[in-house]
């Protein structure tokens, strides 16, 4: 049974690490929630640790730049871990090939393709037209608001040649203050559905959890399962991946699932039975947002 809190601070006390989810749950795409903010400020200042485990397609330096820029100070946590950091050591290891065909924005994916210091021996990625690639990296849609079936023509190509999909961002979708887009996912999903192969690197798949634990060694860190806490607003990605991995969740109700929760402030109890049991999740908490 799912328990309903009202603060972090409640159960904040049991964990001596939280892996947080950052869109839905931190910010909305645009501007930092001052509430979260407050609250993972409060848990790093009683000793806690605070990881920021995103599905993002930007290397983590990325990441810190986007979140300074939306008002998320550098005392809110401690280290970063991005899908786009595990996606990017494999395709310098050569999982897709050496010419790739790119999705994403030109502008705010070109740090994917910066180089790695911690990948040995790292291949040589070019770009290159879909007929002249190897494979395909995927950092999102061309444009976020077409439906992603207008990548049938092209991906029924890429499936017939066996190319590989690299996804950089396993989310379906994202709300971007109050506008909803599509994301990586959604596209790796539709080349799955069609027969290609599509290989994934974000939550809920173990490379960006193995990233996170790296993080934390990095600081010194070295926690047992029962130790650390991951909170997300995902039902497939933030609570189904941590619960893959053994960890208590927090279920942030309030951002993906706000509407099938009834999330005011607070799920409705009823509803989110409901919706846990359709999702075939367990988050051992439920919040309505951060705080």
């Amino acid at each position: 049974m799912t328990q309903i809190i009202s603060n972090l601070s409640e159960i904040s006390s049991r964990y001596k690490a939280l892996f947080v989810d950052l869109w839905g749950c931190v910010h909305n795409g645009i501007t930092a929630y001052p509430a979260a903010v407050a609250a993972l400020q409060a848990y790093r200042a009683t000793g806690g640790v605070v990881v920021l485990v995103t599905n993002s397609p930007k290397p983590r330096a990325g990441v810190a730049e986007q979140m300074a820029q939306f008002g998320v100070p550098k005392d809110a946590y401690d280290t970063i871990a991005t899908s786009g950091d595990s996606a990017r050591a494999a395709m310098f290891a050569g999982a897709v090939g050496r010419k790739v065909y790119f999705m994403g924005e030109p502008e705010r994916d070109a740090g994917f393709f910066a180089p790695m210091k911690v990948v040995h021996d790292p291949v040589e990625i070019t770009r290159v037209p879909l007929k002249e690639a190897e494979g395909i990296v995927c950092c999102g849609p061309f444009d976020t608001l077409a439906d992603p079936e207008v990548n049938r023509p092209d991906f029924l190509y890429a499936k017939q040649m066996g190319l590989k999909l690299l996804c950089a961002n396993p989310d379906i979708v994202v709300d971007r203050g109050e506008v909803r887009e599509w994301c990586a996912g959604a596209l790796a999903r539709l080349y799955t559905e069609m027969g290609g192969e599509s290989l994934y690197f974000g939550k809920p798949y173990p490379p960006i959890y193995d990233l996170a634990r790296k993080r934390l060694a990095e600081l010194g860190h070295h926690f047992a399962n029962e130790d650390i806490m991951a909170i997300g607003d995902g039902p497939q990605t933030d609570v189904s991946g941590g619960m893959g991995e053994g960890l208590d969740t927090l279920f942030i109700t309030g951002g993906l699932a706000a509407r099938d929760t009834a999330t005011e402030t607070q799920p409705d109890p009823d509803a989110l039975g409901r919706y846990v049991q359709l999702e075939e999740i367990a988050p051992t908490y439920a919040i309505g947002f951060l705080r």
